[in-house]
């Protein structure tokens, strides 16, 4: 996990949002390879092995299929110059190399990805019942199916990108009160979040 994203992190309880604690036991570079991270207000504590960070009950995805390759999410995302993060959830982390090559400087982040997508020093991997991520920090959200099409991560995705900035997902169309729709084709939609 690349340590700057822990100014980034929540816990992912339903309570206020606070910082995570981090105590690293292991360090390569910028790279977080072991350790845990503790919150400071329910005081529960997550492992992080081989740089991947593990806040409980998130599956890896079983979907190898996307329609979300680096060709389509590079227009779509609308992610233009370096700094900040963009989030993929599910199989469209497994093109994250890719994407990499196309949005240098800016951070990734995988979200419950296919097996076989390692934490590595552009991609940061967490496995989470949400997106253990604060309000209004990244610069886009990409939902892979189903979870584009899950109103639970629907709205978590519309929670965490940056006011005006694109949430871009496989699935059904989202509901008008979560994401304002900019388009729809073929299964694939890009809006950004209701105001």
């Amino acid at each position: 996990m690349y340590i700057e994203l822990t100014d980034h992190l929540r816990c992912p309880a339903d309570h206020e949002e606070r910082f995570l604690v981090l105590l690293p036991d292991q360090v390569e570079g910028r790279s977080v390879r072991l350790g845990q991270l503790g919150c400071p207000l329910c005081g529960r504590v997550f492992d992080l092995v081989d740089g991947a960070l593990n806040f409980g009950d998130g599956e890896l995805s079983t979907e190898a299929e996307t329609r979300l390759d680096a060709d389509s999410l590079t227009p779509l995302a609308g992610v233009e110059g370096p700094g900040g993060y963009l989030v993929l959830v599910g199989a469209p982390a497994a093109g994250w190399q890719e994407l990499a090559e196309r949005l240098p400087g800016v951070g990734l982040v995988a979200v419950n990805p296919p097996p076989g997508v390692p934490d590595q020093a552009r991609l940061s991997v967490l496995r989470a019942p949400n997106l253990p991520l604060k309000t209004h920090s990244m610069r886009g959200v990409v939902l892979g199916a189903p979870y584009g099409s899950d109103l639970h991560w629907v709205r978590e995705a519309a929670r965490v990108v940056l006011p005006g900035l694109r949430v871009v997902a496989e699935g059904s169309d989202p509901p008008s009160e979560v994401i304002d729709l900019m388009a729809s084709a073929g299964g694939v939609w890009v809006g950004t979040a209701r105001r």
